[in-house]
């Protein structure tokens, strides 16, 4: 099974790569496979590669239904 999921670029870093939070971890990733990233953009990352930018609405809305997922899981 894979999962890609929605990560907020900080900056770009040196060689094509950028750093990118994702609830709250910072990772530095690579940006090979797409065009035009700037800070302040959404992406879906997987191991490690940006596969394409995400709109902004779309990637929070995203990362809400997770937060609440994991909530639910947390419940007694």
């Amino acid at each position: 099974m894979c999962l890609a999921i929605p990560a907020y670029v900080e900056q770009l870093t040196t060689n094509n790569h950028a750093l990118v939070n994702i609830s709250g971890i910072r990772k530095e990733i690579s940006l090979a496979l797409v065009e035009d990233i700037v800070p302040g953009d959404y992406i879906i990352l997987h191991a490690g590669f940006a596969l394409q930018k995400l709109d902004p609405a779309e990637a929070e809305l995203t990362l809400a239904m997770f937060a609440e997922i994991s909530s639910i899981n947390r419940s007694p």
